[in-house]
């Protein structure tokens, strides 16, 4: 309401007040409110314009662009990492970590640092994935919610910038429900080496080793995973997020 205010009394000033001189100091001037400032200004001096005139556009106006900014905020994408923080922690706020096959006896390895690829500030995850002693991965991942369950599901996925050596890679999500450690919701995709942008919906995740659907409200860890065969992984994120339908 105090915007309104705001705006009635701008208008309602000697030709148009602020907004008039705004307009005719800039003549690229664009957009609602410029325009009913011109008209009520040009208006006003043919005394063919009155004050409530003027002031019902405004509110019309101001209407039609707050219930866009609403729809806007209710439809936006959540950004997990947008390697902003130019550490390993996510933009979230928690932190990347890696994870290889050793855990279970496995002989894979890999790091994980910062690096610039292709104009793109990114987390790279680099290693040997090897199949030997029953292993196969290299595994970068963080838990969005910190110690506690995220709930992402006013979303319909996730959406990654990647790029790297044109081999395949997966997506593993965790859920609360999960109890043993290989189990997880999974997708995959190939990074090229140009920068792409994926798009994997909820929808199309393969659950793995488990019954229990997927709950996207109880989201525990999004991994990036160089999984299953025998081959040198190189793989770039510059970005990932929550996307809305």
């Amino acid at each position: 309401m105090k915007l309104i205010a705001n705006i009635v009394a701008g208008l309602s000033g000697a030709g148009g007040g602020l907004l008039q001189t705004q307009a005719a100091n800039r003549p690229d001037a664009q957009g609602p409110f410029y325009a009913i400032a011109g008209c009520c200004a040009h208006n006003a001096a043919a005394k063919r314009c009155t004050l409530h005139r003027c002031v019902f556009l405004a509110c019309v106006v101001l209407l039609s662009m707050t219930s866009g900014v609403h729809a806007d905020v209710s439809a936006r994408n959540l950004i997990i990492d947008d390697r902003s923080s130019g550490t390993l922690r996510s933009t979230l706020g928690p932190e990347w970590r890696l994870f290889t096959d050793t855990v279970m006896g496995g002989v894979s390895t890999g790091d994980v640092d910062l690096h610039t690829h292709r104009g793109k500030g990114c987390l790279r995850m680099r290693g040997d994935v090897s199949t030997r002693n029953n292993g196969g991965f290299v595994q970068i991942a963080l838990a969005p919610g910190g110690d506690k369950a995220f709930d992402a599901s006013k979303y319909a996925g996730v959406e990654l910038t990647v790029s790297g050596n044109n081999e395949r890679y997966n997506l593993h999500l965790r859920t609360a429900g999960l109890w043993l450690p290989w189990q997880s919701y999974r997708a995959d995709f190939v990074a090229e080496a140009d920068w792409r942008t994926v798009r994997i919906p909820f929808a199309d995740l393969e659950p793995y080793k488990t019954t229990r659907k997927f709950r996207a409200d109880r989201l525990e860890r999004i991994g990036l995973v160089a999984i299953g065969r025998d081959f040198k992984a190189e793989l770039c994120l510059a970005s990932i997020r929550f996307y809305a339908e």
